[in-house]
Formats: structure tokens, C-alpha cells, sequence
């Protein structure tokens, strides 16, 4: 008879069932009773984004040349591709600007390979441009900026983000149960050194809504000292990636000095 220990397959497969049960019970973990996410009627009208291509066939949107052209990175949210981002890369290139993508695929949240790779493309992007960089981050995104930009002053002009979960307790959203479990870790437990509610030594702006479904308003618009500004729109969450409101946001961030 076969052990787990003398069959290497077996022995994988008992490591994975493992690994799996542990990751479940990190998502099944008690919320505080203190801590309020978005409620589940914003959460339910996330669903609007799907109408996302027929509004932008019905209402184009008009976008103005820029004041000053910048190099931006854009960053994508917890779980979505650049792709998911492509449409506000068009109309900010549209403007005049050149955007950059992040350069990793899925963002499947913090791990120290990953922010080495952002930081090391940040400094690339900085080299061949031959000035400072905007980074603008949706979600989790942002606070990826926002940790970067603490890393490379030097190099970073502004830090845009998007309904980023940067301020008060990291389970003020709906999706931290979909991030323990992918991630393996808890989100007040991030692989690496960060303290996210610290503002970076960069202009830093904050674009938040009250109709947000998955990240609690108060936690993406943050308290004074932790931005520079805050800015409410009235998208959804979702939105933030590719409503005209949010864009035309975006491109007055980006024209201001």
C-alpha cells in the first residue's frame, strides 16, 4: 500500500487539499461587527457595467487635448486585466498622453515578486520617457501606486487613484473574502512592508463615489493627511475603469499641476 509520503503525486495532492482548506477558512473568516461594507444593493448595481459598450455608442465621449502630455502607468484592480482598463487608456491617448501598461497580466494582489517587477518598470518607463510618471491605479491599483510612489519619489509625478481601499480597516469592502482566498493571506497581512493609509511624498488624489459597491467610500476617499485631495464622482465601482465621468476625472487630474 501507498503513504502520501511514499508517492510523490499523492503527497501533492494531499499538500493541495491542504492548502485549499486553509484558504477557505481564511475567507470564511468573522467580519468585525464595527467594520460596514457597501451595502448589497450598491453591490447589485456593479451589474451595470455590463451595458458599459452601448452607452459609449450612445453618448461618445468628448475628450479635449491636454494641457501639458505626461507618461502614465495605468494599474488594474484586484482580479482584472489590463484589457479591463484598455477604453480609459484610448481616450487619455487620445488626449495626447502616453499611457503605459503595469507589464503583469491579471493582478492577482501584493507578493514581492510582483511589486520588484512594478517597481522595476516604473524605473524603466521613467528612463526611456526621461521624466516623471503619473501612476493611476484602480482599487487595488492604487494602492499599489501609492505604496511605489513612497518607493520612487523621484521618479513618480502624481499618484491618481481610483476607489483604492487605502484608508481605515482593510475589510470596509466587499471583496476581501475573494482576496484571502486567492491570495493565501489575510488583507491586513500583506507579504510585504506597507503601511497603505500613509500618504506618498507625491501630489496624491483620491477619486472616490457614494455609489461604489465594493469598496466602502469612506476607506477610498481617506482622511485629511492621508491625500493630498479627494474628488467624489457618481459611478459604480466597475465604473471607475471606464465611465465618461470617471475619465473626464482622470483628464482634469491630469492637466492640473
Amino acid at each position: 500500500m501507498f503513504t502520501a509520503s511514499a508517492h510523490p503525486a499523492l503527497e501533492r495532492t494531499a499538500q493541495a487539499r491542504a492548502e485549499l482548506a486553509r484558504r477557505v477558512a481564511l475567507a470564511r473568516e468573522a467580519c468585525p461587527d464595527d467594520v460596514r461594507s457597501p451595502p448589497w444593493r450598491l453591490l447589485a448595481g456593479e451589474l451595470s457595467y455590463v451595458a458599459e459598450p452601448l452607452r459609449r455608442r450612445l453618448h461618445p465621449l468628448h475628450v479635449a487635448p491636454a494641457v501639458r502630455p505626461q507618461t502614465i502607468i495605468l494599474i488594474p484592480g484586484f482580479g482584472a486585466h489590463p484589457l479591463r482598463m484598455r477604453y480609459m487608456a484610448e481616450q487619455i491617448e487620445r488626449a495626447g498622453h502616453t499611457v503605459k501598461r503595469w507589464g503583469q497580466g491579471f493582478n492577482l494582489g501584493p507578493s514581492q515578486d510582483r511589486f520588484d517587477r512594478l517597481e522595476q518598470r516604473l524605473v524603466d518607463v521613467h528612463a526611456r520617457a526621461g521624466e516623471k510618471v503619473v501612476l493611476i491605479g484602480w482599487s487595488l491599483g492604487g494602492v499599489f501606486a501609492r505604496e511605489i510612489a513612497k518607493r520612487h519619489p523621484d521618479k513618480v509625478a502624481k499618484v491618481i487613484t481610483m476607489g483604492s481601499p487605502f484608508s481605515g480597516n482593510p475589510r470596509a469592502n466587499n471583496a476581501w473574502r475573494a482576496y484571502h482566498f486567492v491570495t493565501g493571506h489575510r488583507v491586513e497581512e500583506p507579504p510585504i512592508a506597507a503601511r497603505v493609509h500613509e500618504k506618498p511624498p507625491v501630489p496624491t488624489i483620491a477619486l472616490w463615489s457614494p455609489r461604489d459597491g465594493i469598496v466602502a467610500p469612506r476607506a477610498a476617499c481617506g482622511r485629511p493627511g492621508e491625500r493630498d485631495r479627494a474628488v467624489a464622482l457618481r459611478c459604480t465601482h466597475m465604473g471607475f475603469a471606464h465611465s465618461g465621468e470617471a475619465i473626464a476625472a482622470v483628464l482634469r487630474e491630469l492637466d492640473i499641476a
